[in-house]
């Protein structure tokens, strides 16, 4: 099924705000060649404009401290600020030990209101599982938090072995439509939701 429909026709203002979480902080990560392909695929959409928000680059705290960090405290602000600007958000994760990474839920859990009735999306790569177990804890997590997960994903099995050295995927026939129909999900979803908002408050 399509769910595409016209940039001009969309109800509320402007391109859906999508941020793109950029889930891997370890070093020599492969994390940024599948965030790379994505965001080249969701270039093409002129519906969106993206904001990849990098949890290596985040260095948030871990903990609530008596003593806050003002530089620590400073940082968790502007990262809140761009996930609450966000209408949607597309998660680009590995599977660590069957599930997501640490600094992803440390990122999800200072977090609230910020991921409230807005649509997240998948894109997940790893070994055999391509990363779906990570997938389906998350699809839990952001249940919680009164997130709408989409349905379909995108996942890279044996993620290093499908693209070349200049991050190109050596078969992307499948792959692509794949991304289309995750991307007419998100998009559905993200303009129905932010439609809602700006009628009512969730919860109100």
């Amino acid at each position: 099924m399509d769910l595409t429909t016209p940039a001009s026709s969309a109800p509320g203002t402007g391109p859906l705000n999508v941020a793109v979480v950029l889930a891997s902080n370890r070093e020599g990560r492969f994390a940024p060649v599948v965030a790379d392909w994505f965001l080249s695929r969701a270039a093409g959409r002129p519906e969106i404009e993206t904001d990849l928000v990098d949890v290596a680059e985040l260095d948030l705290p871990f903990a609530l401290t008596p003593r806050p960090d003002p530089a620590a405290q400073a940082r968790l602000a502007r990262v809140s600020a761009r996930l609450s600007a966000a209408d949607a958000f597309v998660v680009v994760t590995p599977e660590y030990n069957h599930s997501f990474p640490a600094p992803l839920k440390n990122l999800i859990d200072w977090h609230h209101a910020e991921w409230q009735a807005k649509p997240v999306a998948f894109v997940s790569y790893g070994g055999v599982s391509g990363g779906l177990r990570a997938v389906e804890h998350l699809r839990q997590v952001f249940a919680e938090l009164h997130a709408v997960s989409i349905r379909d994903t995108v996942s890279f099995h044996n993620a290093g072995t499908l693209f070349d050295d200049e991050g190109r995927h050596r078969d992307p026939v499948a792959v692509d439509a794949a991304a289309k129909t995750l991307l007419d999900q998100l998009v559905w979803w993200g303009r129905g939701l932010r439609d809602a908002r700006s009628v009512r408050p969730y919860g109100g």
